[in-house]
């Protein structure tokens, strides 16, 4: 049986599970596809249902791979996917949702971002999120690498309080986040999802989590998994395409870091004093 996923509620009230799993680099090479295909179905099996693609991954790819995976499972799976900004006008966002729409082989993306800020106007392209959204090709929309002043330029449009969620950069060596834009979700009840929670994997080699581990009988990946999920509505989409990476993420949604640790960590990775540009990569 797989294990309970702990949740963090949308604005909408829906609730989502704060682990998902991510597919940036998925579907770059049809020889891996397998191996792909039969992580993500792994993690639904143990109860990782968010799924996170977008169109530029593997320049649709990646939504090819997630389509191969939730085939026959559609209802168990939220599915997040993103249109490029160079796609974002009304006609554009339009020609890019159909698209995703029929590479994912669905009738409905559950939570469409726009992918990062470009030179079209917030307000046409929320405006034509809310048109999707109406019309049910979407159920929810949002944005991604959006600072803490996007996010505020955002609210005062029209439409613009219907964003659910800010996908951003955020682990414990990218703490940036925490000094404004963070909090600000945190007041506007935005979930963040933080992308690259394991920092592309080099968190996994490192010496002072392993330390913590040890006290956990868990890996150092899973302790900084662990810690992105201990923060109050942050949702966490770490890739993974091996079975045993797969089944370690699901495990560390277990893992209760003590106050021992957290201060630890504190000390190991300090977080911002001051106003830091936003990260991505």
């Amino acid at each position: 049986m797989p294990s309970p996923s702990v949740t963090t509620m949308l604005p909408s009230g829906e609730a989502v599970p704060i682990l998902g799993q991510g597919t940036w680099m998925m579907g770059e090479d049809r020889s891996r596809a397998t191996d792909e295909v039969a992580a993500l179905r792994l993690g639904l099996d143990l109860g990782v249902t968010l799924i996170d693609t977008a169109e530029m991954y593997a320049n649709g790819g990646s939504e090819k791979i997630v389509a191969e995976a939730i085939a026959g499972r559609r209802d168990e799976v939220f599915l997040v996917s993103k249109v490029l900004p160079s796609n974002a006008s009304r006609n554009g966002v339009i020609r890019a949702c159909e698209a995703s729409l029929k590479r994912l082989h669905t009738d409905r993306i559950d939570l469409y971002l726009l992918h990062w800020r470009g030179g079209v106007p917030l307000s046409e392209t929320i405006a034509v999120f809310e048109e999707l959204r109406q019309s049910g090709k979407i159920r929810h929309w949002g944005v991604s690498n959006f600072d803490a002043d996007d996010m505020e330029e955002m609210g005062r449009l029209r439409a613009g309080k219907g964003a659910q969620t800010n996908q951003v950069l955020y682990n414990l060596t990218r703490r940036g986040i925490e000094f404004d834009l963070l909090p600000w979700c945190r007041e506007a009840g935005v979930p963040v999802m933080a992308y690259s929670p394991v920092e592309q994997g080099a968190l996994a080699d490192n010496k002072g989590l392993a330390a913590i581990a040890a006290r956990h009988d868990a890996t150092a990946a899973q302790i900084a998994l662990a810690w992105v999920m201990a923060q109050r509505g942050v949702i966490a989409i770490p890739k993974a395409t091996r079975l045993d990476h797969v089944r370690q993420n699901a495990a560390a949604r277990d893992i209760r870091l003590a106050p021992q640790d957290l201060a630890e960590l504190d000390r190991m990775f300090p977080p911002p004093a001051g106003k830091r540009p936003l990260e991505m990569i």
